[in-house]
């Protein structure tokens, strides 16, 4: 590959003492701040439903209408519809059929789901047509009944609005994935009939619920009341504009604008918090005894809300519910959906130990990638998932500091030093970019999608410097707010903002499965010794025997390969005798450099990237080597592998 003028530009670095601030090229537009951003997204699909939940049967009867709009370019002769219960409803779906190990969801179902459409019908006008009794469930022999074909009796033009009426039944599952039941805790997600979401050419973006594969859809209004027994305390997406009782029921509206899904959670059990943040409606719902983490909760939001608006645009919505599942439906947590995410952790997360804090702000963050940017997640889910825990690793340091994930015991970790080895291990396994259901096991997915593509953003702030990344990051957030992003976006966004290198460099690493390794590969010093010899100087000739002694100087030298198929500049700091460092920059656009040395003392050790910008480095324990009869060669970067184990056994980073 061609020499990087990018890593020629960022090299002007003093050579004596600490780092400086670098000089980044590119980055010539307008501040991120000043960056369009849409206030509204394309209304596509309206849904107006009706739900009503028996907590004892566990199912959820629901009815309404559906009206949706042919945005594309081309005339549609028929729908797609996600119906993502019956992923749970045999082991033939497509997801349980999944070879998934390493994950979520990777247990059957105590209880199987289900959804059944009684009714789909288009008021065509005069006429009404009986959509539901054409319906293609399954495709070929296939059991799978999660994306359904639906023929429509004439083509919707481009521009036409269409209304629809459904009703259909849930069955929910023991909890699995998200969705399903515990006892009376209902968490209730991919249960309505939805609309796959259609795209400029006129075909649908549809497709089996997978089990590495989330979400994508068109924008619309939720308009959505919920029926569910007095005792029952709600939590849903979108503003409560009607709350009654009847009868026993507690009857709720929630109407929500430009968002793509609905989820609501229902129990009997829940205790809540209440606070207003940065203008937020924020309720915390959690079980009895876990007041403490609800607190943490709230701190988490006091700290991400006005944080994440200043990066990444203001949060538009006026409220935001936070769902702590029971400590007995784990697989309830951890998840996001439009102005609700459901968070968790044990009773047993002591202070110290921020998992709780960790998995709050991650889902906050989804509001952005997963809500408001809205790429297609099961095609390329380094989009939301990546980007995201590369915004939680940076918001996490950017309120607790360095050990951000724990400090407790003399045990320091911090979040992307944590995705940067989890990352390690899967480096040369499989690309980042590409769809859920390419990938061969959750664990690679997880490490991948997560932990390396927050890894390779995370390098790129540091060697290109904090100004550069939010500016870059808040302008791709700011200018594809609602628009459905592709990767082509957010490369470009790169090149154009930080430079066509950090772009490449980006591509390479996300595409084809760029890496790096730098290494010491040798270091030598020696004491200038008197030159012997015969010497004329000043027109005499003069002799001067062997073994005269040291001349009070040293030279030598490091030898610093870089392998892998990446180029990044990097620093290399000189260690001599004396305690005197020396940093030499290196532009990394060759195979080798070998550096010079001259000092007063002994060269006695060389480091590579000692600031550990490069978190792409493949082998951090070689950056390390120290000349002959010293010792402590790659101490400093072991300690970080035996913390970073620690987490692994606490679990905070398990996506």
């Amino acid at each position: 590959m061609q020499v990087r003028a990018l890593a020629m530009s960022v090299g002007l670095v003093a050579l004596l003492g600490t780092a400086q601030a670098r000089e980044i090229p590119g980055g010539k537009g307008p501040a991120a701040s000043d960056v369009p951003m849409a206030e509204h997204a394309a209304r596509v699909v309206d849904y107006t439903l009706r739900a009503t939940l028996d907590p004892a049967l566990h199912t959820v009867h629901g009815e309404g209408s559906i009206a949706w709009t042919n945005v594309s370019s081309q005339p549609v002769t028929q729908l797609w519809m996600h119906l993502y219960l019956n992923a749970f409803k045999n082991q033939s779906s497509v997801f349980m059929r999944a070879p998934i190990g390493g994950f979520r969801g990777s247990t059957l179902p105590k209880e199987w789901g289900t959804i059944d459409v009684r009714k789909l019908t288009w008021n065509d006008g005069a006429t009404q047509h009986d959509l539901w009794a054409k319906v293609q469930l399954r495709r070929g022999t296939d059991e799978d009944e999660t994306d359904a074909a639906i023929p429509l009796p004439r083509a919707v033009a481009p521009g036409e609005t269409i209304a629809l009426d459904v009703v259909w039944d849930d069955k929910l599952p023991s909890i699995v994935e998200r969705t399903g039941f515990d006892g009376s805790f209902h968490m209730i997600a991919q249960w309505f009939p939805k609309l796959a979401k259609i795209e400029q050419d006129g075909t649908f973006a549809h497709f089996p619920f997978q089990h590495l594969g989330e979400f994508y859809a068109d924008y619309g209004k939720y308009d959505v009341t919920l029926d569910v027994p007095e005792a029952f305390i709600v939590g849903a997406t979108g503003v409560v504009t009607e709350s009654r009782v009847e009868a026993g029921r507690r009857i709720e509206r929630h109407v929500q604008d430009d968002i793509h899904d609905f989820a609501w959670t229902a129990w009997d059990e829940f205790q809540t918090r209440k606070e207003t943040i940065d203008g937020v409606a924020c309720t915390i719902l959690y079980p009895p005894g876990y007041e403490g983490h609800a607190e943490r909760e709230l701190a988490t939001m006091r700290f991400a809300l006005p944080h994440y608006g200043a990066r990444y645009g203001k949060y538009p919505y006026p409220l935001l519910t936070l769902v702590h599942p029971p400590a007995s439906a784990p697989e309830a947590g951890g998840m996001e959906y439009p102005t609700l995410i459901t968070t968790g952790g044990g009773s047993y997360i002591v202070n110290g130990v921020n998992l709780i804090e960790l998995v709050t702000i991650h889902e906050f963050g989804h509001q952005y990638f997963y809500g408001l940017i809205a790429s297609h997640e099961t095609q390329w889910p380094f989009m939301d998932e990546g980007l995201n825990s590369f915004a939680e690793a940076e918001a996490m340091a950017a309120w607790k500091g360095p050990s951000n994930f724990i400090d407790l015991l003399g045990v320091s970790v911090g979040d992307s030093e944590g995705h940067a080895e989890r990352a390690r291990h899967f480096a040369h396994d499989d690309r980042v970019a590409q769809p859920a259901y390419a990938f061969g096991t959750g664990t690679s997915y997880g490490a991948l999608v997560y932990s390396r593509t927050a890894t390779i953003l995370e390098t790129l702030r540091r060697v290109y410097g904090e100004e550069a990344m939010q500016k870059t990051m808040g302008a791709y957030a700011r200018r594809f707010r609602f628009q459905h992003p592709v990767p082509r976006d957010l490369v470009e966004t790169f090149q154009r903002e930080m430079g066509n290198e950090a772009g490449e460099v980006l591509r390479d690493a996300l595409f084809d499965k760029g890496w790096i390794d730098f290494k010491v590969e040798a270091i030598s010093s020696h004491a200038v010794r008197v030159a012997a010899g015969i010497f004329d100087r000043d027109g005499k000739r003069a002799t001067t025997p062997p073994d005269r002694g040291s001349s009070g100087k040293y030279e030598g030298w490091v030898l610093v390969n870089r392998r892998g198929t990446l180029h990044l500049p990097v620093e290399v700091e000189l260690i001599s005798e004396d305690g005197a460092r020396t940093r030499v920059p290196w532009d990394g656009s060759t195979d080798s450099i070998r550096i010079p040395y001259a000092g007063t003392s002994a060269l006695r050790a060389a480091v590579v990237d000692p600031d550990q910008r490069v978190l792409l480095d493949e082998d951090p324990e070689n950056d390390f080597a120290t000349a002959a009869g010293h010792s402590g060669g790659g101490a400093p970067r072991t300690l970080e592998r035996s913390t970073y184990w620690a987490e692994l056994v606490l679990g905070a980073i398990a996506p």
